[in-house]
């Protein structure tokens, strides 16, 4: 199994606060970014782990996105940083992205599933069930949020299956995707969204890389004490989030997972450049 780090989306230039620590990147501010993950595997073809941006969205960005969202947001119309591009470029067809994994359902993390349309998409079932169950006390709010554009093929959208009292280091609520042999879960990390959830994967090391999606948006946030976070975020994860005290939760479990388990877990989230920049420096990329 290989796995390939993506930028899937570059956004809005942040500036960095104070000296960060990242490996061979550049000083100075440097584009948000849609980190995702290709996982090539001998059983399951390739699994895309978030989607970032698709094509659609960069030929007509208002359009799909929503002209707010692109007016705070400022995305590149870079085709080639689309998954589907990338996917190629590495000398693969589209129809090789058999699954798709999704932390949650929001526009900058599902603009590629209409390049991708016989792929199966998995999420945690309370997001699946979010955005399906008009009944759900969340589902206006997920909806409002899987952009029509992005849905509008009819993605092939699966909830993953619970595990009756299965934890992940200590993370309880853990969900397996139906169909894929690869050593993959959905690990709940509530507040951003309905379902929000970390996508944990084994690499070819033995150690476990943990996609935490927007459960927090800047690495000060798990690696400091006291907790430091970003201003150039605060305004998306304060408009996004569900519930608050489930999301600073979901902080202090993840700066206690990176604490107590450093040596087993590599977490990185879906936005931030520094971390993106110390796995493709370290990768070639």
């Amino acid at each position: 199994m290989r796995i390939h780090h993506l930028n899937c989306g570059s956004l809005r230039t942040i500036p960095p606060l104070g000296a960060e620590r990242l490996i061979g990147a550049a000083s100075g501010q440097l584009a948000t970014v849609c980190h995702c993950l290709l996982i090539e595997t001998d059983s399951d073809g390739l699994v895309l782990v978030d989607t970032g941006l698709g094509t659609a969205d960069r030929r007509d960005p208002e359009g799909t996105l929503g002209a707010d969202w692109v007016a705070y947001a400022q995305p590149a119309r870079d085709l080639a940083e689309s998954a589907l591009r990338q996917i190629i470029r590495l000398g693969y067809a589209p129809r090789d992205v058999r699954h798709i994994v999704l932390t949650h359902l929001h526009r900058d993390h599902t603009g590629g599933l209409p390049d991708f349309p016989h792929a199966r998409v998995h999420v945690h079932p309370a997001e699946y069930r979010a955005v399906t169950d008009p009944t759900d006390s969340h589902h206006q709010h997920s909806r409002d949020r899987f952009m029509p554009v992005h849905r509008a093929h009819g993605p092939l959208l699966r909830p993953a299956v619970t595990d009756e009292g299965a934890q992940w280091f200590g993370f309880p609520g853990v969900a397996r995707p139906q169909g894929l042999a690869c050593e993959l879960l959905l690990v709940p990390l509530p507040g951003h969204s309905a379902g929000h959830a970390g996508v944990a994967v084994r690499d070819d090391a033995e150690r476990w890389l943990l996609h935490a999606g927007d459960a927090y948006m800047y690495h000060g946030e798990i690696e400091q004490t006291p907790p430091l976070s970003h201003p150039a975020f605060a305004p998306i994860q304060d408009g996004a989030q569900t519930d608050i005290q489930a999301r600073l939760a979901t902080h202090d479990r993840l700066h206690a997972l990176r604490h107590d388990h450093g040596d087993q877990v590599t977490i990185f989230s879906a936005h931030d450049p520094w971390e993106l920049a110390r796995f493709t420096t370290l990768t070639g990329a």
